[in-house]
């Protein structure tokens, strides 16, 4: 449970990082705004022309906010999100002034878009680790549970609004519109990055060794296996039916070890059998691997 928590501490801390280092070095030496508390913070910045630390006035506001929230959201978030806006921000104010001129020079687009994927793959990883960056999840936690408006729907219309502001400070469209671009890459990486550790995948295996293939998956694989009983129609015979659910990376150690089980070519006989239907022969031939080995596995995207 402690080699967990490291774990958990010690990629949180990477994510907050690599959210930090992509606001510094990117998108505040463009003066742009970006959604959330680190958005009304950088309106504080630029207005009094880098005189206060953006770090200072992003920590006030988060600390405020879950003054106001604690009773909403619940002690666990308030700590987590402590931790994770004190890591953030001391990371954000060692680093802000280190990048004072763009590392992207005369390509404020590029800078937004790096700048973006650096925060959505940070706070994925975050999220991922049961961290908290805080910012206007705090404001959506409360409004959601007093109202019937969606925790993402709240999120935008605040982060609409902050970028929006920025108008008033730099009376120019075009850093709104970074602002935006910035917005929607940020959401696309994040939610991309917490999708991809969470996708699994199903195996449905058919084989007369499923015995050995599931024994072979727990001890290798370390994947637990449900046995099925099947019939097969064509045939009218009893089969059993291996069902292993895996993380996507794990996915190719599974194939390799019904590959390395069996390795019967049965795959002539079936193409003879149903040869009269051209469409289920294409499907039986994509269904085995290229050297036609007797082992036959769907796999699903969950």
């Amino acid at each position: 449970m402690k080699k967990v928590a490291y774990k958990d501490l010690i990629l949180m801390v990477l994510g907050l990082a690599l959210m930090s280092f992509g606001y510094a070095a990117f998108i505040l030496p463009e003066n742009i705004v970006t959604g959330g508390v680190a958005g009304i913070s950088s309106i504080i910045y630029f207005a009094t022309n880098h005189g206060i630390n953006i770090a200072i006035p992003n920590y006030l506001i988060n600390v405020l906010l879950l003054v106001i929230a604690y009773r909403t959201v619940g002690k666990s978030f308030v700590v987590r999100t402590i931790i994770g806006a004190t890591i953030f921000n001391i990371l954000l104010g060692i680093l802000t002034p280190l990048f004072t001129h763009p590392i992207v020079n005369g390509q404020p687009f590029m800078s937004v878009i790096i700048g973006a994927v650096f925060g959505g793959v940070g706070l994925g990883i975050t999220y991922t680790h049961n961290g908290s960056s805080g910012g206007t999840d705090v404001v959506a936690a409360m409004v959601s549970k007093h109202s019937n408006v969606s925790f993402g729907r709240v999120m935008m219309y605040c982060d609409l609004i902050i970028i929006s502001s920025s108008w008033f400070l730099f009376h120019n469209i075009e850093t709104m519109v970074f602002g935006y671009v910035y917005l929607i890459i940020f959401s696309i990486v994040t939610d991309m990055v917490i999708n991809n550790r969470n996708q699994a995948m199903q195996f449905l295996i058919f084989s007369e060794k499923w015995q050995e293939i599931a024994d072979e998956i727990n001890t290798e694989a370390h994947r637990g296996c449900t046995v099925l009983d099947g019939i097969g129609w064509f045939t009218k015979q009893d089969v059993k039916i291996v069902l292993v659910l895996c993380r996507r990376f794990e996915s190719a150690h599974v194939q390799r070890i019904i590959k390395s089980v069996d390795m019967v070519k049965r795959q002539s006989i079936l193409l003879q059998r149903l040869r009269f239907d051209p469409l289920i022969k294409e499907c039986i031939k994509n269904a085995f691997d290229p050297v036609g080995q007797k082992h036959f596995f769907r796999v699903v995207f969950l």
